[in-house]
């Protein structure tokens, strides 16, 4: 490429899961601009407040520059010779003592954030011979996937152009800009929303319906919801006697669901649930938008995903414009290997590791504390900082102190870096090659383009390919790495792609790549029995409930527990609302967005703060029996009484997994209980 300049190249923004289309203006090696990519169909010229700061992230002053190592318990700069030499013979030592399962991975970025690092860490792993890798799968939508693989065969996604919108525990302007663009079009042409929050989220005041819910009871509301659309006949009989099994077991088990049972659990009125079971099932065209993880990370996490997919069938949104689509499927050469043994929480998980004989890769992070260092002896993270974005981070971090090796491969010195014993400097979005691609747009076409390599390395960092490759050739596997340039890797995935490298190089916009099918036709579900399986036999082969049922929360006002906890915890804590301006544990060392977000917020209304002597903008401390946090009060009428809501990704003092604890699990598939904790609130 031309350092002549000023000159546009395009890319996939990286700093969140949506890979929205952008233009950066180059000169002189520089990346001196960036704005949305016109045309593109999921952003079209805008970009969130996130990808306006790329440039400012790619050239922050406390970027990463050179191999640092720990020494007398300070970092010291090191070649990267030192670095790798020092740590492939740290690893070898580590393989022949205790095994290769003794290591183990950790990666914070998958999919279209970084489809290159998840996957070659994924080969690195096999190839050395664990099976050991953790990621936010063990958090964030991977129940979601399993829930709907069991109930469809495959995953049908929501389409950003709906009828009706029923934000579940969802508030994209927080969250989903992409799906609030499209929201915005599609209410001007008559689209309808409904949203069910324990906070009257801004898009609440032009909704049809809107509900507070206790958090953590979703699922009650869900079956409640089923109870009223089966016994008044609003579900569609036709597509229920074609397409689905099981219909007639659910018959009888929703009986004992009404809406009067689930108002005293959920707070939601009784009518206020017939209104959205109703204007739910007359819609053709309605679509349920649940939290990328607000229905999994509670007890009855699995079986919400299964009841919520059932919601979707009953009335027959599925395959029709603005529902659920099963949509044709990008094809990729795969770059992981496959692996020996079974990773952490396979016996105790079963369905998180495996259905109908396929497996995952992934372990179950909330397992990690009590196997260090009895299973697990070392870690490498690759572009994540699980000691503030992972389960009960005072456990975790009690765990990283006994580990024998720390590795991470970071742009900064996170707080899971300041934990490692040597940090490597990573490379930025804008300086290494990969895909970019998204299945939920216009109308849920699919969408590919190249993240090309548009600048030089940032001093001395290098790409994680290059890591991995040193790393293996230093531990006698280097043949299973033997690409020699970050595009190579590139090219290998796109193989078996309609759109090969050569075509996406000259559509640097990108291209949709498949044409879009509503049909469901014989083979459409891949299920066992062919259908939609409202019964699941994968629930009831593993002990347990084939058909969704509800299960409280362990440290709830209804809970197992709060005899014990109540009286010092009374107030119903949930964790992990999101900020516009942060992804997670990402830029919140971004000047220009902590302009506008400049600390955590700990958001409750007005009542409940006057209970507990709390003012708004007051310093406070949120207790659980797991820890404490200090954050801001944020006392809003718009948020349920009786709970407080934390946000999620904040580091030090502000970190809410200080608050959770990684031994409260579903029971399904091992994943937190981050919604309906018991918490107390009170000035610092």
């Amino acid at each position: 490429m031309s350092n002549e300049g000023p000159y546009k190249a395009y890319s996939g923004c990286a700093l969140c899961y949506h890979s929205c289309g952008v233009e950066v203006t180059i000169e002189d090696g520089k990346a001196i601009k960036v704005e949305g990519q016109k045309g593109h169909p999921l952003n079209d010229g805008k970009l969130c407040p996130k990808g306006q700061a790329m440039i400012e992230h790619l050239y922050h002053p406390d970027r990463l520059k050179y191999p640092l190592k720990r020494v007398n318990g300070e970092f010291v700069r090191v070649s990267w010779e030192e670095a790798m030499s020092e740590i492939a013979g740290k690893l070898d030592r580590l393989r022949n003592e205790y095994g290769p399962a003794a290591l183990a991975f950790f990666c914070g970025s998958i999919g279209v954030e970084n489809l290159e690092m998840i996957s070659l860490t994924h080969r690195f792993k096999a190839a050395f011979g664990s099976p050991n890798f953790f990621s936010v799968e063990s958090i964030c939508y991977r129940m979601r996937i399993r829930a709907r693989q069991i109930t469809f065969g495959k995953y049908p996604v929501e389409e950003m152009d709906s009828k009706l919108y029923l934000l579940w525990g969802h508030n994209p302007a927080a969250s989903d800009f992409p799906l609030s663009l499209a929201m915005e079009e599609n209410l001007k042409k008559g689209s309808k929303v409904i949203v069910i929050d324990p906070r009257r989220i801004p898009i609440a005041d032009r909704a049809e319906i809107y509900t507070p819910i206790r958090p953590g009871t979703d699922g009650a509301l869900a079956l409640a919801m089923m109870n009223v659309i089966i016994n008044e006949d609003l579900y569609d009989k036709k597509f229920i006697d074609e397409w689905t099994y099981g219909f007639d077991k659910l018959v009888p088990h929703v009986q004992q669901y009404t809406p009067e049972w689930a108002e005293k659990i959920t707070g939601v009125k009784a009518d206020v649930t017939r209104k959205i079971a109703r204007m739910f099932a007359t819609t053709k065209g309605a679509s349920i938008f649940h939290g990328t993880c607000t229905q999994d990370q509670c007890a009855n996490g699995s079986q919400n995903d299964r009841a919520l997919s059932i919601l979707q069938v009953l009335t027959g949104n599925i395959n029709v414009p603005g529902g659920w689509v099963i949509s044709p499927r990008l094809r990729l050469n795969d770059v992981s290997l496959p692996f020996q043994g079974k990773p952490l929480g396979a016996d105790e998980y079963p369905l998180f590791y495996e259905l109908w004989g396929r497996t995952s890769p992934y372990a179950v992070m909330n397992m990690v504390p009590e196997s260090v260092p009895g299973k697990l002896r070392a870690f490498i993270v690759a572009g994540g900082n699980p000691l503030v974005t992972m389960p009960d981070s005072n456990a975790l971090r009690e765990a990283f102190e006994k580990l024998d090796l720390v590795v991470v491969y970071e742009q900064f010195l996170t707080e899971t870096a300041r934990y490692a014993d040597y940090v490597l400097p990573a490379l930025n979005q804008l300086e290494f090659w990969g895909l970019a691609y998204n299945y939920n747009v216009c109308h849920c076409l699919p969408y590919l383009m190249l993240r090309p390599a548009l600048l030089p390395p940032y001093y001395e960092c290098r790409s994680i390919r290059d890591v991995y490759t040193d790393l293996a050739n230093r531990l006698g596997f280097g043949d299973k790495f033997a690409w020699e340039k970050d595009e190579d890797v590139v090219k290998y995935e796109l193989q078996p792609c309609a759109l090969t490298f050569d075509d996406l190089m000259a559509k640097p916009g990108g291209a949709l790549y498949q044409e879009k099918d509503y049909t469901l036709r014989q083979g459409s579900f891949a299920t066992p029995t062919g259908k939609i399986e409202i019964y699941s036999q994968a629930f009831a082969d593993v002990g347990h409930d084939p058909l969704p049922t509800y299960l409280e929360p362990s440290k709830s006002p209804q809970g197992r527990r709060w005899a014990e906890l109540g009286e010092k915890y009374p107030l119903v804590l949930a964790t992990g609302t999101r900020d516009f301006y942060f992804n997670g544990g990402m830029l919140h060392n971004i000047k220009s967005l902590q302009v506008w977000s400049p600390y955590p917020k700990a958001e409750l209304g007005p009542q409940t703060a006057k209970k507990y002597s709390v003012a708004n903008g007051d310093d406070v401390i949120v207790e659980t029996d797991r820890g404490f946090v200090k954050m801001k009060a944020s006392v809003d009428a718009r948020v349920m009484e009786g709970v407080v809501l934390v946000p999620h990704g904040w580091p030090e003092e502000g970190n809410c997994n200080r608050l959770t604890d990684c031994n409260a699990r579903e029971p399904i598939m091992g994943y937190p209980e981050w919604k309906g904790l018991l918490c107390s609130i009170r000035k610092a």
